[in-house]
């Protein structure tokens, strides 16, 4: 039996529950789960969305996109809004449609109640995840796997923070982002049309966005498979978004390891970035105590991934999880270098509106 337990507050990330108020507005709410698959030399990334939860306007619906090995793409969608299911206390979450004469389901089930009872849709918690997902022609993507997070966001044994900070609990601040799982491990299976991945204890990350706004344009950058430091993960991103009306370019790196957190934000730190539209990737950051440089690089061609707009859910993000990444993390004081690493299978990804290069500089005052 697998029962989803409600972690201690102080142990939960900030905003890992479902944040729709039955509101009429405009609204969505996006999942993301990487699993990476370092014997393969692959990655699933699972992408769960929900548009518009009243119901009756033109984007309400669910999806749930896959990128699977060789960046191959699949979404499968769930029109029916009321077959969405959430916990608006701790993360949790799934989607199915009917089949046949079995009906959707809109609550969580025990991983052997939904092998019965769910033949089209997932389910998702902190600690286990599973779906199968039809295709035409009757082929199908399955999987089951439990969850063990290492790191979430903050350093362990300590309250774990907003990713956004305090301004992520403010409406007009949209769109919120929150990292729910910086690393973690992932041990079960994964049935890819046909060719089956079973794996213990694969690096797993996972992380959530939610609102009314859109991001004008945006980059991401993440890793949690590193070349001989199974226990560093990291995550870089840069946006353009609206707020009362002002276009405001934010950015931000965030490292994991050895029980250590390095938190780069723009409260506490210099950003700066240079991010062509695909191909190459470069971020830096510091502040009073560490500098850190981060590059990424790929020559695949970019897979195309659907997100939400303000029309719904569309082809606007291009995406790979075979990117190179290197970085490098130096105590300023001493010029001591902390870590270096590089990675053949990060996540890059690039989305929005970009006309050339896209470079800025934060200073922090």
């Amino acid at each position: 039996m697998h029962r989803p337990l409600k972690l201690p507050f102080s142990e939960q990330v900030p905003h890992c529950g479902y944040h729709w108020n039955g509101s009429c507005q405009r609204f969505f709410e996006g999942w993301y789960v990487r699993v990476t698959l370092p014997a393969w030399g692959e990655s699933f990334a699972f992408m769960a969305s929900i548009d518009d939860p009243v119901g009756g306007k033109p984007c309400s619906g669910g999806a749930l996109q896959i990128l699977g090995p060789r960046d191959e793409y699949l979404c499968r969608t769930f029109p029916a809004v009321d077959r969405f299911w959430a916990w608006s206390d701790r993360l949790g979450l799934g989607h199915s449609r009917s089949h046949g004469k079995i009906y959707a389901v809109t609550q969580y089930l025990e991983p052997e109640q939904f092998n019965q009872q769910v033949k089209d849709g997932y389910q998702m918690t902190e600690t286990w995840q599973q779906g199968t997902i039809l295709q035409p022609g009757g082929s199908a993507v399955s999987w089951a796997y439990g969850v063990a997070p290492i790191y979430r966001w903050g350093k362990p044994g300590q309250r774990q923070q907003s990713t956004a900070g305090w301004l992520s609990f403010l409406p007009v601040f949209e769109p919120g982002w929150q990292i729910l799982v910086a690393h973690g491990l992932a041990s079960g299976w994964i049935d890819w049309q046909g060719q089956r991945y079973e794996f213990s204890e694969a690096p797993l990350y996972a992380e959530k966005n939610w609102g009314g706004a859109f991001p004008q344009q945006w980059f991401w950058m993440q890793c949690n498979a590193f070349d001989g430091l199974p226990n560093l993960a990291l995550t870089a991103v840069g946006g353009r978004r609206k707020v009362l009306g002002w276009l405001e370019s934010v950015g931000m790196v965030g490292v994991h390891f050895q029980g250590e957190f390095y938190e780069f934000v723009p409260w506490n730190s210099t950003v700066g970035w240079e991010v062509q539209p695909w191909g190459n990737w470069y971020i830096w950051a510091e502040n009073d105590r560490y500098r850190i440089d981060v590059i990424g690089t790929t020559a695949h061609a970019p897979t195309q991934v659907r997100v939400p707009t303000e029309q719904g859910l569309l082809f606007a993000c291009r995406d790979t999880t075979h990117g190179h990444l290197q970085i490098e993390l130096r105590e300023k004081a001493s010029q001591i270098c902390l870590i270096r690493a590089s990675s053949q299978l990060a996540g890059l990804e690039t989305g929005g509106e970009w006309e050339g290069v896209w470079c800025c500089d934060k200073r922090h005052p």
